[in-house]
This record gives structure tokens, C-alpha cells and sequence, in this order.
């Protein structure tokens, strides 16, 4: 099995965590992670993969390992994450890639494709989000509410989603069987969103959730005119990003897998050996001569 490096880089002056595996000369998959984890997320899926593929990891600024400035010295924006994957994919010498997106790795691989069409060469998205029918009203609710109307009433009820309650339940709703879910999951994230100060970090990154959805119609129009692979594989059962977000990209990306999955937002920690396996096969077939970076 492929050794995984855990290693840091300097982007703009932010040290970003990031995790790397497989051949140097193999084809790139960029792994981007959702809230409120990290790389840790693909702790697992990063060997499956790495026989084949460079794979590479990285902590968003604010998550995981990577640092997390205050907002008082930093604008968290996904726009502003999405410079700084950028400029650690041209520090690690990566110009084409797969990139996998699930939660919040989805806008910033988003806003990737859209600035660097040709860089992308598949997508899978993993309960990443591209299409107004994923957002399940009942969780997105209070989001919107906040992001229109910041103030004490509308922060209280999003602030909760900090809670280790609350990721516990991310990682736990829609599984049949939690108990093959590691509680060192929700553990480990909270443990790292409570670092002082995150909480504003993270509070800003739900108020400007709202400009992802202006997005999608670019987003459509590129899967269309980049005929870009794309697998979209799911947990039937996340209550976030429901199961319409899966099934839309068969609207717009030529060709496009979808596989609902018995299992919730984060479909690796239930159903992992399967997520790898729908990969190695989309990938096997449709990134076939892909170039190395």
C-alpha cells in the first residue's frame, strides 16, 4: 500500500496542510473536503487511490491542520478558498486534475472549473452540491435566513451547527448502522472548529454560502460545453444535500454516472470500499491517457 505524506505549504503567506500519495508522474485527483472536517475525511479513500493517482489533500484554511487567522485578519470567502487551493495546486506544479468535491469542497472546485476549464479533466462529486433541487429546505432554512439577515436571532440558530451534537449528526444521519461510523470523526472536528476564535471564521464561511447558488447556471453551461466526466455518487439518505442534487448533473454533464448509495453526507465513513471502487472504475475508464501534471 502507497505511503501518504502529511505535509504543509506556504500559499500567500498561509500554511496549508495537506495530504499527498502515489506516483509523482501519475495522474492528479485533488481531494477537497467539506465542512466541518478536513483531509481526514479521505484518510482512507487516499490509499485506495494512490496506486494509480498522485492524489493530493488539502486542509482549507480554517479546517483541519492548515492554519486559521483570525477574521479580523482574513476574509473567509469561498472565493478567497479558492485562491489559495489554487496557488497550492501551482506550488505543487498541478495544471490538470480529477477533482473530487463533496459540502464545501463543491464551491471551491466550482469556482475552479469555472476560472480553468481545461485544467479539470473528471469530477466526482460526493454530496457536492451543484443545483438549487440538492437543498434540503428544512437545513438550508435557517442558512438563508442568516446570510440575509445577520443578527443575534438568526446567528443563534446556525451557531448550533458548531456543536459537537450537531456534527455528530452529519456524520450520522441516513446511516443505518452508526455504529460503523468512528466517533473520532465528530471528535476530531470539533475538536479543531472549537480552536478560539474559528467560530467567527466559520459563521462567516455560512454567510457567504449564499453566493454558491448564483454559480450554478455557470457551472451547468461548463458541463455542458466541456462534456467534462463526471460521476456523481451519493448518500440517498443525507439530509443536506438530498438525493435531486445527484440526479441533476444528468441534466447538463454529457454522460454523467450517478449511484445512490445507502448512507448520509458523509458517505465514506459507511460505505467507503464502494465509493473507491465506483471511482477506480470512472476514473480507469474515462481519465484513460489523461495527462500528468
Amino acid at each position: 500500500m502507497a505511503h501518504v505524506h502529511h505535509r504543509f505549504a506556504t500559499v500567500d503567506g498561509r500554511q496549508l496542510f495537506y495530504r499527498e500519495a502515489g506516483p509523482a508522474d501519475a495522474p492528479v485527483v485533488v481531494l477537497l473536503h467539506g465542512y466541518p472536517t478536513s483531509s481526514f475525511m479521505f484518510r482512507e479513500l487516499i490509499p485506495q487511490l494512490a496506486d494509480r493517482y498522485r492524489v493530493i489533500a488539502p486542509d482549507m484554511l480554517g479546517f483541519g491542520l492548515s492554519d486559521a487567522p483570525p477574521v479580523t485578519e482574513f476574509d473567509y470567502t469561498f472565493d478567497a478558498l479558492t485562491d489559495l487551493t489554487a496557488g497550492l495546486l501551482r506550488e505543487l506544479g498541478v495544471t490538470r486534475y480529477a477533482v473530487y468535491v463533496q459540502d464545501y469542497g463543491a464551491p471551491v472546485g466550482w469556482r475552479l472549473a469555472l476560472r480553468d476549464p481545461e485544467a479539470i479533466a473528471a469530477i466526482v462529486t460526493q454530496n457536492g452540491n451543484g443545483y438549487d433541487a440538492g437543498f434540503v429546505e428544512d437545513f438550508w432554512a435557517p442558512v438563508w435566513d442568516y446570510a440575509q439577515n445577520p443578527n443575534v436571532d438568526t446567528e443563534a440558530a446556525v451557531r448550533g451547527a458548531l456543536s459537537i451534537d450537531a456534527i455528530r449528526w452529519q456524520y450520522l444521519h441516513g446511516v443505518a448502522d452508526g455504529t460503523v461510523v468512528s466517533p473520532d470523526t465528530w471528535h476530531h472536528d470539533h475538536a479543531l472548529v472549537s480552536r478560539p476564535g474559528n467560530d467567527l471564521a466559520q459563521l462567516a464561511l455560512f454567510r457567504d454560502y449564499r453566493t454558491n447558488p448564483p454559480l450554478y447556471p455557470a457551472l451547468h453551461q461548463y458541463l455542458r460545453d466541456s462534456r467534462v466526466p463526471v460521476l456523481a455518487v451519493w448518500g440517498a439518505g443525507d439530509e443536506i444535500f438530498g438525493p435531486e442534487g445527484a440526479r441533476s448533473f444528468a441534466h447538463d454533464a454529457v454522460d454523467a454516472e450517478v449511484h445512490l448509495l445507502d448512507g448520509g453526507h458523509f458517505l465514506l465513513e459507511s460505505a467507503g470500499g464502494q465509493v473507491a471502487e465506483l471511482i477506480r472504475d470512472f476514473l480507469g475508464r474515462r481519465l484513460a491517457g489523461a495527462a500528468a501534471p
